[in-house]
C-alpha cells in the first residue's frame, strides 16, 4: 500500500467519517434525476441510488421494495426518515 502525506490521510479519514452523509446526500440528488428520467436511464439511475441508499444505512431488502414500486416519493420519504 502506497504511504500518504499527512493531509492524504485526513482527507482519507474525513472521507469514511462522513461516508454515511455524503451517501445521503448523493441520494437526495439522485431521487430528484429519478423524478425526471425515463427508460432506461432510469433504470442506471436506480443501480446508482440502490448503492448510495445501502451506503446511507437503509436495509438491502428496503431498497429492492422500493426499487420494486419504482416511486421516487416512497424513496423521497424514505430519506427524509434518515436526516
Amino acid at each position: 500500500m502506497a504511504n500518504h502525506s499527512r493531509h492524504q490521510e485526513k482527507i482519507i479519514k474525513n472521507y469514511y467519517k462522513n461516508r454515511d452523509a455524503i451517501a445521503l446526500q448523493k441520494s437526495q440528488e439522485l431521487v430528484t434525476e429519478l423524478f425526471l428520467s425515463e427508460g432506461k436511464k432510469r433504470e442506471s439511475v436506480w443501480k446508482r441510488l440502490a448503492g448510495h441508499l445501502e451506503k446511507a444505512g437503509l436495509p438491502a431488502d428496503r431498497v429492492a421494495y422500493l426499487q420494486e414500486k419504482d416511486d421516487p416519493t416512497l424513496v423521497a420519504n424514505e430519506l427524509a426518515k434518515l436526516t
